[in-house]
């Protein structure tokens, strides 16, 4: 296929704009790109690529003129859109968690398990933000000996709930030390000079909605089944950037050494593990990249066959868009777009 056209629900958000801004960036073959949002940014223009587009409602006419559909735009619009872009012949790649848990849903990482896009029927998922960069790390350790258990505790940027987030933590920064705050809208409690150890809904398990996608997803993308995953899942007052600390259990004791030589050589990963001259990722420095920080590197103290480590990424960049252009990428190198809408 020479080249594809491609819509952007959601094209105006946090998400959106840094989608925008990696089309660019990677040279997308787009021969042509329309844009979505929701109706109070109708008739907005934006620029992509030196090209003055207009925001636009997202209707069936639109979606049988295109070829991909990337959503980012949230759970309910993914529902109540994806079922009209697909039967309109369009693949919908959606950022929501909507269709993760699906069987015949394939949730990708193109660098673990694209060959699971040979089995689309029109949707492919994308993988939560924190879940990305954990399988990223998981996967070729995985390879190397087995992985039994993982226990991971997440540090989320507030960019992961959305640009109004990110308003609410400048706003309350601005205040700074003054006695009245600005009231929190999006956050329970305020999010400035705070953690909050409270992403998304509480389950009856006492898990959050965020923590059980962790334990999940990581189980599908891998297709490791009964690997056993606990996750805790906390908002921090970063800006753009997670991060997350991670015990791993493999099946025998493993050499450090192995380990960082493994995650060097895995794509999309770099190793950046020198605690003694300050050096281990940080949020500040995975913001704009594309690559998985990985540091702090070390043998868990209480278990003879656990390493501990220590990982950030730009959750806007490889937990969202990225991901989500990477996915698009395959499906034309794997020509698999006209094996359902006949475009080739």
């Amino acid at each position: 296929m020479d080249g594809c056209s491609i819509a952007i629900v959601g094209a105006t958000g946090a998400v959106g704009s840094v989608f925008l801004h990696l089309l660019e960036e990677r040279n997308f073959p787009a021969r042509s790109i329309r844009l979505c949002a929701s109706e109070r940014s109708w008739g907005k223009k934006m620029k992509v690529s030196d090209r003055d587009l207009i925001v636009e409602p997202a209707t069936p006419q639109l979606f049988q003129e295109t070829d991909i559909v990337f959503v980012s735009a949230g759970s309910d619009t993914s529902r109540d859109i994806t079922p009209i872009a697909v039967d309109q012949g369009a693949v919908v790649i959606d950022n929501s968690s909507a269709f993760r848990a699906k069987p015949d849903v394939p949730l990708v990482v193109p660098e673990i398990n694209g060959e699971d896009l040979t089995q689309h029927a029109g949707v492919i998922a994308v993988p939560n933000c924190s879940t990305a960069p954990l399988v990223m790390v998981l996967n070729p350790l995985n390879h190397m000996t087995s992985i039994q258990r993982v226990i991971a505790s997440t540090y989320q940027s507030v960019s992961g709930t959305g640009a109004a987030a990110m308003e609410e933590l400048r706003s309350q920064v601005q205040v700074g030390s003054a006695d009245s705050l600005p009231t929190p809208t999006v956050y329970p409690h305020q999010i400035a000079f705070n953690v909050i150890p409270h992403v998304e809904s509480f389950q009856e398990n006492g898990y959050t909605s965020e923590e059980m996608k962790m334990v999940n997803e990581t189980r599908k993308i891998l297709h490791l089944p009964d690997l056993q995953v606990s996750a805790t899942c906390v908002r921090v007052p970063v800006m753009v950037g997670h991060s997350e600390a991670v015990n791993i259990e493999f099946n025998e004791p493993v050499d450090l050494q192995k380990v960082r030589e493994v995650l060097s050589a895995a794509p999309g990963i770099k190793v950046v593990d020198d605690p003694l001259r300050n050096s281990y990722p940080m949020p500040l420095d995975a913001e704009g990249i594309d690559d998985v920080l990985v540091g702090r590197i070390r043998q868990d103290t209480s278990n003879p066959n656990g390493v501990v480590l220590w990982i950030a990424s730009d959750n806007l960049r490889k937990g969202a868009a990225l991901n989500a252009i990477q996915i698009a990428e395959q499906l034309l190198s794997r020509n698999l777009l006209g094996k359902l809408t006949g475009r080739v």
